[in-house]
């Protein structure tokens, strides 16, 4: 497995980037924007393809890699179903699996330091963001912080795992990189308590300064949608209304680009074909399903996904394939259900 934890100084931030092995995908966790150009830099050194861009939760001490990633590698972001964040590939709750060539990350809803706060296990470690760190928890006092909650979240949660489980937090401020279970079970100051309400009430006696860059970073951390308007304004975009009056209209072919996880748990519009955004560029070239069905049949390829975000880029894509006329559904599976659209289920 390639493994490497990355580091930005200015916000004391670690990103861990993974993949199962070099030529393959890779999928990174809590990139900081202003370390884009290292990332990319080490994919290309490692010939590895980004799949999958996730944040623990809404950072307020950096502004996110995501949308840059996304813009740069066309990856697909990937946060928790109570992040405000505008617009995601995909939101994921617990129980929930992240799946890559070769690697999965187990989804752990831990509320408190954030009420979007999520952890991810992958085999013999575990990714905590900012509601663990070595020798310490996340603050509970903005962002719908909650100490109880996050007490819950530790302690019937992330302490249950294996105490051999490596710890591998958001955030370090004192040089430590890596710690363990069993570790922070034995000498992390802040779990040795006896109940609920003593851990409560030293979280809401820390009288902790905010992040120098609160009041820029969590305003751009909730705008990092593409932009589907500009699709709209092309002509290239229909609203769940026009969608649904033409899912049989037989001159339009709608392409699902979710994976087999979602289709499975949201559903899927009736006569749509399922080709996962990841292995959309195969099918867009000539010879590809999507590219003979525009091509020799005349079909008007429409995209969805879950929030419209992959099948915009879906559309940019099979432009610059010289398909004629792609389209997107405009708040994908989440506007076509409000809207009351068929669904097999």
């Amino acid at each position: 497995m390639i493994f490497r934890q990355l580091f930005d100084s200015e916000s004391s931030t670690y990103t861990y980037l993974m993949a199962s092995r070099r030529g393959g995908e890779a999928l990174i966790v809590d990139p900081v924007l202003d370390n884009v150009d290292r990332y990319i830099q080490l994919l290309k050194e490692l010939d590895l393809r980004l799949i999958k861009a996730v944040d623990t939760h809404v950072h307020a001490d950096h502004i996110t890699g995501l949308g840059a990633l996304r813009d740069r590698t066309h990856c697909i972001t990937v946060m928790g179903e109570q992040s405000a964040v505008d617009v995601v590939s995909i939101r994921v709750t617990e129980g929930d699996a992240i799946k890559i060539e070769g690697l999965c990350l187990d989804v752990v809803y831990t509320p408190g330091h954030t009420n979007d706060s999520y952890s991810f296990l992958m085999d013999d470690r575990v990714f905590t963001g900012d509601t663990l760190l070595i020798r310490g928890t996340g603050r509970t006092d903005f962002q719908q912080g909650d100490a109880a909650a996050q007490y819950d979240s530790i302690f019937n949660k992330l302490l249950k795992l294996p105490e051999d489980t490596l710890v591998y937090p958001a955030h370090d401020y004192k040089g430590d990189t890596v710690s363990t279970i069993g570790e922070e079970k034995a000498y992390n100051p802040r779990l040795q308590v006896g109940s609920e309400a003593e851990y409560v009430e030293i979280m809401q006696n820390l009288n902790l300064a905010n992040p120098k860059m609160m009041d820029v970073a969590l305003p751009a951390n909730l705008k990092i949608g593409l932009r589907q308007d500009d699709l709209e304004r092309m002509g290239m975009s229909l609203g769940f209304g026009h969608g649904i009056a033409k899912v049989e209209d037989p001159n339009i072919m709608l392409v699902d680009l979710r994976d087999e996880a979602e289709r499975k748990k949201n559903g899927i519009i009736p006569g749509s074909v399922h080709t996962p955004y990841p292995d959309l560029n195969d099918c867009l070239n000539p010879g590809g399903m999507l590219f003979e069905l525009a091509s020799s049949l005349g079909k008007r390829i429409v995209f969805y996904c879950a929030y419209g975000e992959r099948s915009a880029m879906a559309v940019e894509a099979a432009l610059g394939a010289g398909i004629e006329d792609p389209c997107h559904l405009a708040g994908g599976i989440d506007a076509w259900k409000s809207a009351g659209g068929p669904l097999v289920v």
